[in-house]
C-alpha cells in the first residue's frame, strides 16, 4: 500500500489573517512566493487556485487535506470522501463502478479512482438536469395543455 502522503490543517479560531490572505488571492493578478531568504518564486496559476480554495474553505471553518492522487484509500476512507456510508461504497466496487484492488482481505481504492467517479456522476446528474429544464420537468401526458395529476 502507498504511504498517505496527506496533512489536514485545521483552521484557526480567529481568521482575520485568513480575510488579509482571501484579500490577496482574490486580485486578478501574478502571485508569488516569498522564501524566508527573500527569493520571490511566481506561482503557477493552478497553485494559485489551489490555495484561493484552501483559504476560502477554512475561512468558512472548515478543515482541508491536501494528499497526492496516487493516495491508496480504504472503503471506509472512500466512503467518507465520497459523502456516502461504507456499504455503499462496497456496493460500488462490486459492481464494478469503480476500480478496486484487494491486496489481501481487504479492498483499496486509489484516490484517482474516487475523483473519476465524482467526475462521471457530475456530468451524468448534468445531463439529466439540462434534459429536465429544457422540458420544463414536467411528465409528458400526451395531451397538450394538460398536466397528470397521478
Amino acid at each position: 500500500m502507498t504511504h498517505m502522503l496527506e496533512r489536514t490543517v485545521m483552521p484557526e479560531p480567529d481568521t482575520t489573517a485568513l480575510s488579509d490572505v482571501d484579500a490577496v488571492l482574490t486580485v486578478e493578478t501574478h502571485a508569488y512566493l516569498v522564501a524566508p531568504d527573500g527569493r520571490r518564486v511566481e506561482l503557477p496559476s493552478a497553485l494559485f487556485d489551489v490555495l484561493s480554495s484552501v483559504v476560502r474553505l477554512m475561512r468558512q471553518g472548515k478543515a482541508v487535506t491536501v494528499a497526492p492522487h496516487d493516495t491508496v484509500m480504504t472503503t471506509q476512507e472512500a466512503a467518507d470522501f465520497l459523502g456516502v456510508s461504507r456499504p455503499t461504497v462496497v456496493k460500488l466496487l462490486e459492481d464494478g463502478v469503480i476500480p478496486f484492488t484487494r491486496p489481501n482481505r481487504h479492498r483499496r481504492v486509489l484516490l484517482s479512482d474516487l475523483v473519476d467517479y465524482e467526475r462521471r456522476v457530475r456530468a451524468e446528474r448534468r445531463v439529466v438536469l439540462d434534459a429536465l429544464t429544457r422540458d420544463g420537468g414536467l411528465p409528458d401526458t400526451g395531451v397538450p395543455g394538460f398536466e397528470a395529476t397521478r
